[in-house]
């Protein structure tokens, strides 16, 4: 019997999974693919309210940690794994429990296709170059008989991997609705990072389900402070928004070349 093809997204903060992949989980969800989601951290930290309003991290967590169950539903995924850890420290987190962790659910869910950011964590945040690397390590790890941490199954290959890979033109549409994309580590500032044209490997056409990515974005109401403007958006600047996502491929059994993939199962059907 052949193997019904499976796709994971693995990422840092609820809400990543609908503005960062909602498009390619609603598109292949609908298309009858199994769609999985792992998200590192319950985004305890992400309070767009007043200061002094902050209800603390167990409060916040348990709120952004319901409006990613209800973002799920929209999306049609499978199943969702958050790994626990602490919004804004995963960088800080011991490699060996987060991989294994991760090897954990490859190992036992067997996507063919697994997405995740980029080296640069789209605008430099620390938690999204941290699942980068954390889940492009477990990718190979996953595959490694002689791997045993935390093992509770066989070893699983991934076919291919993944990298949200924005351009510039991407980002300057995003940025007009959501504000900028910028954060301060250790005194520095850093700004979105768009791939040049010439990088990208993957286009996905995601025009036909939009709706179905607004309506997962707008489950996480808590980090939308502009919801209201971006509701009063015109139809055709939210098919701009949601209408292609592109991505880098990083790794491939199954294809290569200068060719841009319109599926990210290209040379797996």
């Amino acid at each position: 019997m052949k193997e019904p093809l499976r796709l994971m997204s693995i990422l840092a903060h609820p809400d990543d999974e609908s503005m960062g992949t909602g498009g390619i989980l609603a598109k292949y969800a609908a298309e009858g693919v199994e769609t999985y989601l792992v998200t590192a951290t319950r985004g305890e930290r992400g309070w767009w309210g007043e200061e002094a309003d902050y209800p603390g991290p167990e409060a916040v967590g348990s709120m952004r940690e319901q409006e990613l169950q209800a973002a799920a539903q929209v999306l049609g995924l499978q199943e969702v794994n958050l790994l626990g850890y602490l919004d804004k420290e995963l960088d800080q987190a011991d490699p060996d429990e987060v991989i294994g962790k991760l090897v954990t659910h490859l190992r036992r869910l067997r996507p063919q296709v697994v997405v995740s950011f980029g080296p640069y964590g789209y605008y430099g945040h620390p938690d999204h170059i941290a699942i980068s690397q954390f889940t492009t390590a477990a990718v190979v790890a996953a595959a490694d008989p002689a791997y045993n941490g935390h093992q509770v199954d066989s070893p699983h290959r991934v076919d291919k991997l993944y990298y949200l890979a924005a351009t510039r033109e991407e980002q300057e549409v995003y940025q007009t609705a959501f504000g900028e994309l910028d954060t301060t580590v250790d005194g520095q500032e850093r700004e979105a990072t768009p791939w040049p044209d010439w990088a990208i490997t993957t286009q996905i056409d995601t025009s036909r389900c939009w709706e179905t990515i607004w309506q997962a974005i707008a489950c996480h109401r808590s980090q939308l402070p502009g919801y209201q403007s971006l509701l009063d958006l015109p139809q055709e600047y939210h098919r701009r928004l949601w209408g292609m996502q592109t991505f880098y491929r990083a790794y491939s059994l199954a294809n290569g070349g200068r060719g841009i993939e319109a599926d990210l199962f290209d040379g797996l059907r």
